[in-house]
C-alpha cells in the first residue's frame, strides 16, 4: 500500500481544467447498469459519479479530495491496492483515468474485482494510441511515461471471464481536458491552464515541456500543423485508445 500520492503534488489545479464530459458520461453511466451502489476509487474531484445511486469514494490525496465540489459523494482516504471494504460491498466498482497511477496496478484492479458484487467498470486507454499520435512528435518525452500496461492486462486483472472492452470516441469539443483530448485542438493545448489538468505534462522536464509547446505554436501558427493533420481536421470525434471495460462478475 502507499502512503503518499502524486496528485498532492500535481493536482493543486486539476479542477479549473477538469470537468465532466456529459458524452463522456453517458458511457460510464451505461457501463454501470442498474447497479444502485456504486465505489469509485481513485475518485479525484467527482467527475462522472453518478447522482441518482449511493456512491462512496475513494481518494488518497488530500489535494484531490478538497476540490471536491459541495454535494458530492464522501470521499475516504484509502488506496486502490488495500480497500477497506468487505467482499462484494458494493453493486459496482467504478475507476476513471485512475489505473496507470497505481503503484501496484494489478493489485489495485484485484482489489476492485473483490468488492464488487457484480461489475467493475474501468475507464482507461490504450497508450500505443497516444505514443503514436502526433502530440508525441513534439513531446517524445510522454513516450517513456506511458504505462506499459494495455486494456488486455487491465481485464485479466479483473479475472477476465465475461469482460466487454468498448471504444470511447472524443469529441473534438470534449469539456474535459485530458492529454488525449487535445487531439483536433492544438490550439487549446497552448492555453496558459491547460497544462494543470495533465499529470504527464507536469511531470516533463520544464525545459522540455516549453521547448515542445514552443515548437507546436509555431507550427500551429504557419498552419504546418494542419497541413501534417488534414485527416483530423474535419472530424468531430476520433478514437485515441479510450476504452471502458466492463467486467461483469455475476
Amino acid at each position: 500500500m502507499t502512503t503518499s500520492t502524486a496528485y498532492d503534488e500535481l493536482g493543486d489545479a486539476y479542477a479549473t481544467v477538469r470537468r465532466e464530459d456529459p458524452r463522456l458520461a453517458a458511457f460510464i453511466h451505461a457501463g454501470l447498469g442498474d447497479a444502485r451502489s456504486v465505489l469509485n476509487v481513485g475518485a479525484g474531484t467527482g467527475n462522472y459519479e453518478p447522482t441518482d445511486r449511493y456512491v462512496v469514494a475513494v481518494e488518497p490525496s488530500a489535494t484531490m479530495r478538497s476540490q471536491r465540489p459541495a454535494g458530492a459523494a464522501p470521499a475516504i482516504r484509502a488506496y486502490a491496492d488495500a480497500l477497506p471494504f468487505d467482499d462484494g460491498a458494493f453493486d459496482a466498482v467504478l475507476s476513471i483515468f485512475s489505473d496507470h497511477h497505481w503503484p501496484d496496478r494489478g493489485a489495485g484492479l484485484r482489489e476492485l474485482a473483490r468488492v464488487a458484487a457484480r461489475r467493475v467498470v474501468v475507464l482507461t486507454f490504450e497508450p500505443s494510441f497516444l505514443a503514436s499520435s502526433w502530440l508525441c512528435d513534439y513531446l517524445p518525452g510522454l513516450r517513456a511515461m506511458l504505462p506499459p500496461w494495455g486494456t488486455a492486462e487491465v481485464a485479466a486483472a479483473l479475472g477476465g471471464g465475461d469482460v466487454l472492452v468498448e471504444p470511447v470516441p472524443l469529441p473534438y469539443d470534449c469539456a474535459d481536458e485530458f492529454v488525449h483530448t487535445f487531439w483536433r485542438r492544438p490550439e487549446a493545448l497552448l492555453a496558459p491552464q491547460a497544462a494543470d489538468g495533465i499529470s504527464l505534462f507536469r511531470r516533463l522536464p520544464p525545459d522540455d515541456l516549453a521547448s515542445g509547446l514552443a515548437r507546436l505554436r509555431a507550427d500551429v501558427d504557419s498552419g504546418a500543423w494542419a497541413a501534417a493533420n488534414q485527416d483530423l481536421v474535419g472530424l468531430d470525434q476520433h478514437d485515441l485508445g479510450v476504452r471502458l471495460v466492463v467486467a461483469n462478475l455475476t
